[in-house]
């Protein structure tokens, strides 16, 4: 793999960046590969007392206490289930280790500078800081999400404290 980048790069193509696409619903996100640790199935989890909706408690995976995020539930999605389909995406980011649940996870993809347009301004009432831009990849749209910035400092300390207590 690193052959065909320093391939492309000598040939003066535009290396991409990688993503993990992933649904939530009828939409398509997209998250820097580098932060995936793994991908599994959607097991039970310990569900922690006192706290938000969206902490849908913590897994231990293989010695680490790993709290688990629904983002359905913190992007307000009706109907929430889960099912065979349901995926847990574990993220290795800012010495943390968290796993968000998802309905699916479709492919990787890289995407060039130029196929990445900036986040649209929308009004105050609908946060936007966590986008990192939209993905056009010919009639797909796909919406980049910064993981450190979706959750905010004040959730992940939250997220600290319930892995420290299970």
């Amino acid at each position: 793999m690193t052959g065909l980048a320093t391939v492309g790069k000598l040939a003066g193509e535009t290396v991409g960046q990688e993503f993990l696409i992933f649904t939530l619903g009828n939409e398509e996100y997209g998250i820097d590969i580098l932060k995936v640790q793994e991908i599994r199935g959607y097991d039970q989890v310990t569900r922690i007392a006192n706290t938000p909706a969206f902490i849908k408690g913590v897994t231990n995976l293989r010695g680490v206490i790993v709290p688990i995020v629904d983002l359905r539930v913190k992007f307000a999605q009706q109907g929430v289930s889960y099912d065979e389909n349901t995926v847990v995406i574990v993220l290795n980011f800012g010495q943390r280790v968290v796993g968000i649940v998802v309905d699916g996870v479709s492919d990787v993809l890289s995407l060039t500078t130029e196929q990445i347009r900036p986040a649209p301004e929308f009004a105050v009432t609908l946060a936007t800081e966590y986008l990192t831009g939209l993905g056009a990849l010919g009639e797909r749209m796909l919406i980049l999400v910064d993981i450190e910035k979706l959750l905010s400092s004040e959730e992940m300390s939250l997220m600290d404290n319930v892995a420290k207590s299970a």
